[in-house]
């Protein structure tokens, strides 16, 4: 038994093949087998309307591979050191970005060992005992 209306022949004019699951062309819109179904196969007279090609920058595709390559450089810093300024008390391996200086002993401190009390400050050869005696000068 056959269905004479089931399926469509193909649109391309040297197939005409019946294809009971035809598809349709997105720019032409006729019907067409799987074999001729893209646009170069049957040479479709309307392909460019679809093949839009969007122009890429170069620079994002030069961004894009650096960004995917993970790469550490971060624009604006260089690479001089930025933490260069070490604790002077005895034991701290601390450094700090900025210069932290002893009004008395002018040593250089980490943030911890700022006041003369936290770094045994010495001032005049004697030691610093109270808050108060370490200020006045």
């Amino acid at each position: 038994m056959e269905f004479p209306d089931l399926g469509k022949h193909c649109s391309e004019k040297t197939c005409k093949q019946l294809d009971f699951l035809p598809l349709k062309c997105d720019a032409c819109k006729q019907d067409f087998c799987k074999d001729h179904l893209t646009r170069a196969a049957h040479r479709c007279p309307f392909a460019f309307k679809k093949d839009v090609h969007v122009p890429v920058c170069p620079l994002y595709l030069v961004v894009g591979d650096h960004m995917d390559r993970d790469c550490k450089f971060q624009p604006g810093r260089s690479k001089k050191k930025i933490f260069t300024y070490r604790c002077s008390k005895e034991g701290c391996k601390k450094k700090e970005m900025l210069q932290v200086a002893c009004d008395q002993c002018h040593g250089n401190f980490c943030i911890q060992h700022r006041h003369p009390l936290d770094h045994s400050c010495t001032r005049n050869g004697t030691r610093v005992t109270s808050k108060a005696g370490s200020g006045a000068t």
